[in-house]
């Protein structure tokens, strides 16, 4: 008998190992070498390699809205919702229970009731604490709502992949994406603690599609369904002028193209670099290229979130990699009123890249992100100007600052950057 248990105790250590190991790697090589600087940004180069190398093509006749903080957000997310008139699709992470819950579950309750075929896509883990009733009204509305990789015994070796995807597209034709989640947290305009700061983005143009294909990735993973025809992909006439193109990423294939796209950026920008990060945790081929930027005479500005914060271990991991960054020069700041989540790069007033991803090695290497990548002078020079804003309202953290904190908060950081690969 002992000898049986030992087998049965070796068998299941054994297989614990295998789904740590499963679950905490991407199974696919990472990039490991520094990407050289052949053109700049303004180089046509530019948009031809990130539109070659991270997949759609760049494409023209779209219109954005920036929409900033909940008060700006949800009313325009609502007001797409409501005018729908064939389709919904909608991907996010975070979806919890509150007032704004309720309203986009009733909102998409009622459009499924009168016939429009919507579609909803929640991460399992993300969902968690979001009230059970929104699941049973939307169902029974006659909405298609999936839970993304909810533990199942085939799916073991997944469950460390969760799509942090934040994608909403009415009838083909308008997108949303960004950082918002679902949640109180998301909503008023950051005018306290309990209230956040971020930004969403409203769409309409040919990128649409190519959110509503990005949708489709998940979708098709989770359902084996294919949505296709003139109802989600229809035939799209220019909206503006601007030129983007909406990319994805996923442990399943193509997990390095959102540090590519970042590595690509830096290292193509000449004059200026500014980043809002939720969650900056890059590693050490990124901080050589952020480095590498600041010392050709780039100007690199980059805000965290202050003592204001989610999870405190990605503030504490974050802090113990500042030391190169300022040493050459970043500019670091701390966002002071409230928790700031914003994900967003704007590279020499020219690319724009919004949408779920985070600055650290979970959104680059584990989870399913998506970003659009807007190539607009006159947008950028808006982004730049609410990022100046941003920066009005966050401390900034000097070289003698960072050398002076506290041996216990060093020996803190020390400990929680073994963390880094899951954070």
């Amino acid at each position: 008998m002992p000898t049986i248990a030992l087998i049965v105790l070796t068998v299941v250590v054994t297989l614990v190992i295998v789904l740590l190991i499963a679950n905490l790697t991407s199974g696919e090589k990472k990039i490991e070498h520094k990407i050289d600087r052949l053109y700049a940004s303004d180089d046509p180069q530019f948009i031809r390699s990130m539109g070659l190398l991270l997949g759609p093509p760049v494409v023209g006749g779209n219109r954005f809205d920036v929409l900033v903080n909940g008060d700006e957000i949800f009313p325009s997310m609502l007001q797409g919702i409501r005018a729908a008139r064939e389709t919904i699709t909608f991907e996010t992470f975070i979806y919890w229970s509150g007032e704004i819950g309720e309203e986009i579950a009733r909102a998409l309750s009622d459009k499924a009731r009168s016939g429009i075929a919507v579609h909803v896509l929640l991460d399992w883990v993300g969902s968690s604490k979001m009230d059970k009733r929104y699941l049973h009204m939307l169902r029974d509305a006659g909405a298609e709502v999936i839970q993304y990789h909810k533990p199942h015994w085939t799916g073991l070796g997944r469950m460390n992949d969760r799509t942090h995807r934040k994608l909403l597209v009415i009838d083909g034709r308008i997108g949303f994406t960004g950082g918002v989640g679902i949640a109180e947290e998301w909503t008023g305009h950051a005018q306290d603690e309990k209230h956040w700061r971020d930004t969403h983005f409203r769409v309409e143009g040919a990128a649409v599609g190519q959110m509503q294909a990005v949708f489709m990735d998940n979708w098709i993973k989770a359902t084996g369904n294919v949505l296709h025809g003139p109802s989600y992909f229809p035939d799209i006439e220019a909206a503006g002028e601007g030129c983007a193109h909406m990319f994805s990423s996923s442990p399943s294939g193509g997990s390095d193209d959102m540090q590519l796209m970042y590595l690509m950026a830096i290292t193509a920008a000449t004059h200026s670099i500014h980043l809002s990060s939720a969650y900056f945790v890059p590693d050490k081929l990124t901080i050589n290229a952020i480095v590498e930027a600041a010392k050709r005479g780039v100007r690199v500005r980059i805000i965290t979130p202050g003592k204001h914060i989610d999870t405190h271990t990605v503030r504490e991991a974050s802090r113990a990699c500042w030391g190169d960054l300022l040493a050459a020069g970043v500019e670091m700041y701390e966002y002071q009123p409230t928790m700031f989540h914003c994900k967003l790069i704007v590279v020499d007033e020219f690319l724009v890249s919004v949408g779920s991803t985070n600055f650290d090695s979970r959104s680059f290497k584990l989870n399913d992100e998506a970003n659009l990548n807007i190539y607009d002078r006159e947008f950028a020079r808006r982004q730049t100007a609410i990022f100046d804003d941003d920066v009005a309202h966050a401390k900034r953290i000097t070289l003698d600052d960072w050398r002076r904190r506290p041996l216990a908060e060093k020996l803190v950081e020390r400990a929680v950057a073994l963390l880094d690969s899951q954070l």
